[in-house]
Parts: structure tokens; sequence; C-alpha cells
């Protein structure tokens, strides 16, 4: 997606300051069956979640800080793992003792825009590949703003051969970076046509408009393949996000809403709105993260809850379940333990905090 329409939803503009300054967030102890428990609080801008071995779990905040906390009440210990480029919180992953840590775009030179490899070895994150400057050479070719060199990286996953997927939110694309940094477009989103949603005065609701893909999230599934989660471009339409399932090792498939069944990208999910972050559960099926339930433009112009939505597709696919509606205020990232454990961080804007999804 376009910085110009990206940016008016994640980096943080005075509309949404102002909106944020109203809201009081206070997580709790999980009530009855389902809802939330507190892990650490007092973060500042939390977005990047993963759970890694033992039970050992990062996240990141905006001001560039990844930590990791073990254990929890008197035994709970947190490290700080790196400080990166400060700004929207950075993506993470944790794959077989390997934190990926990814930052989104920003000024070239300065950090942005790039994924780190931390290892238990080196204990310390070191870049591995420039991605702005990447997609300086790989031009979106269907850019709807005419910029089609734009960039920013937002959701990262680590695979078990050394290499990471990015999916990058202003490329509209799914790239890979090998170990030794060399970079493969994986697959292309093509733009959707959507219809303008109610909340907009112009173009009058229900005018057809193309939207880019926008793809925040990507995830490894139980069953290999990739899966890539849509945030949704302008007009940012409710219900039009889609979730794309791509072929392991593909190589610039496409993934088009016009043909959604054919070729190495086909859509696994839709109906979904302002997609954030994607996870797999142990037994097979999929949870959802959307930044705000009622469109991230909705949002930013002041005429919806600020609430976001947590959502699981049994395995096989089928119908979405909603978890703990309500109860997340714009969380900013996901991710499922192997035993089943849910773990979201909350609000992406301001002071937040890691928590846990209780459902029953």
């Amino acid at each position: 997606m376009a910085t110009s329409h990206l940016g008016r939803a994640l980096r943080a503009g005075a509309a949404t300051a102002v909106v944020m300054a109203g809201l009081t967030f206070s997580p709790g102890a999980a009530s009855g069956a389902n809802g939330i428990t507190l892990e650490v609080n007092g973060l500042n801008g939390p977005r990047g979640v993963a759970v890694g071995p033992a039970g050992r779990i990062v996240y990141s905040e905006s001001d560039g800080t990844v930590s990791r906390v073990t254990g929890a009440g008197n035994k709970q210990k947190i490290d700080v793992l790196a400080n990166v480029t400060p700004g929207f919180a950075p993506a993470v992953s944790t794959v077989r003792g390997t934190t990926w840590i990814l930052t989104t775009g920003g000024a070239p030179g300065t950090g942005a825009g790039t994924l780190y490899r931390w290892t238990a070895m080196s204990q310390e994150a070191t870049p591995l590949a420039d991605i702005q400057a990447y997609q300086l050479t790989d031009p979106d070719p269907e850019p709807l703003d005419g910029d089609a060199f734009d960039s920013n990286p937002f959701g990262v996953q680590g695979l078990p051969d050394g290499s990471a997927l990015v999916a990058d939110a202003a490329g509209n694309d799914l790239l890979r970076v090998y170990p030794d940094g060399d970079i493969v477009t994986v697959a292309r989103i093509k733009p959707r046509t959507v219809l303008s949603p109610d909340f907009l005065p112009d173009p009058p609701p229900g005018t057809p408009i193309p939207s880019e893909g926008v793809a925040t999230s990507v995830t490894l599934g139980s069953d290999g393949y990739y899966y890539v989660g849509e945030l949704r471009g302008f007009p940012a339409t409710p219900g039009t996000s889609q979730i794309w399932r791509i072929a392991p090792d593909a190589v610039g498939a496409v993934c088009d809403p016009e043909a959604p069944d054919t070729g190495d990208c086909t859509r696994y999910a839709d109906g979904f709105t302002s997609i954030f972050d994607l996870a797999p559960g142990p037994d097979g099926s999929m949870y959802v993260l959307e930044f705000n339930k009622d469109s991230w433009l909705a949002f930013e112009s002041g005429v919806a809850d600020p609430f976001g939505g947590l959502f699981r597709i049994p395995a096989g696919g089928g119908a979405a379940t909603e978890l703990v509606p309500d109860q997340l205020i714009l969380p900013g990232g996901m991710d499922v333990s192997p035993k089943g454990e849910i773990f979201v961080t909350e609000p992406v804007f301001g002071k937040g905090a890691l928590v846990r999804v209780t459902t029953g």
C-alpha cells in the first residue's frame, strides 16, 4: 500500500493521537471462561509478539526496544534483547533460537525498513537485509498512487531453514530473505475493487473503487504453506480483507482477487477487516487479529469504537469465531504457543501491555 494511505492509519498522525488520548486502557484478570490476563504492563506502543521455546515471549515497543519475558509473578524476568530504530514498533518472529526483528518504513540509512537477526550466540541484533533498498529494484506493477517503489515492511515470519518471510505493506508483496541476505519476491497482491463504505462522504457510498491489498502479516501454517493477511487500502471498506495461502518455495506468484483459486497463491479466507496479524494454532486452526473491527479508516475518521477483533478459523477452513468480543483495544500483534495460549499486545498507540487471552 502507498505511504500516503498506510501512513494515515499507522504512523500516528494527529487524529489518532487525539482519539487515543481519550481512551482508558486498564487490562485486568480474565472474567469467567473468556477474557484477558495481564502479562506485562507499562509498555510504550507495543506491537510485535512471538512465543519462543520454553514459553519465552518476545515483544517490541515503539521506542525500538525488543524484550523477552520469562516466568510470571515473582519469578517474572524481562531481558532487553535489542534496541533498533524507533517509530512504529517492529515486527518479531522467533524460530529455533533465532529472533527476527523487522523495522517499518522510514528514512534511508536510519535502520528503518530493515530485517535484523538476533541469535543466542551473538546476543545482538545484526542487520541482514535492507528491504527498502531491495524494493527500489523490484517496483510494484500496479501502484494506485503512482509510487511503484514505496516500501513499508510490516510483518515477518522466520522459517525452519534459516530464511525469513517479509510482508511489505507498501510494496503489496511477500518477500523471502535468505541467510546470506539475498531476497526474492515470493508473491504480489493485486488490487481489489471494493465499494466505498458508508462512513466516507467522498466518493459516495457504494461507489466501486480499486483498493490496494496492504500485506501487513505473514505466518507459516501447520501445512507448510505461507499465509498473508491484508489490511485493505483506501477506502478501507469493512469485510474486504483477505487471507492468501501461498505455496512453499513459490517465486513471483500472483494473488489475484479476480482469480482467487488459481496458481501458487489462492484465497484462504475473506470477509475480514483491517488485519494486523496471523498465527496458526497447534490444532491446525488459524487465528486472525484485526486492528479495528470497523476498519482502520473508520476509527481514524472518528466514527468507530477502538475495539479490535480476534478470530479463530477452524482447521480445514470454515466460519470464523470471534473470541473475547470488545475486550481488545487497537491490538498490534499476536502469537499462539504450542500449548494453544494466545498472547496479544495492545493498544499499538500509547501506553499498553502484553496480555494473555483466555477462551472457554
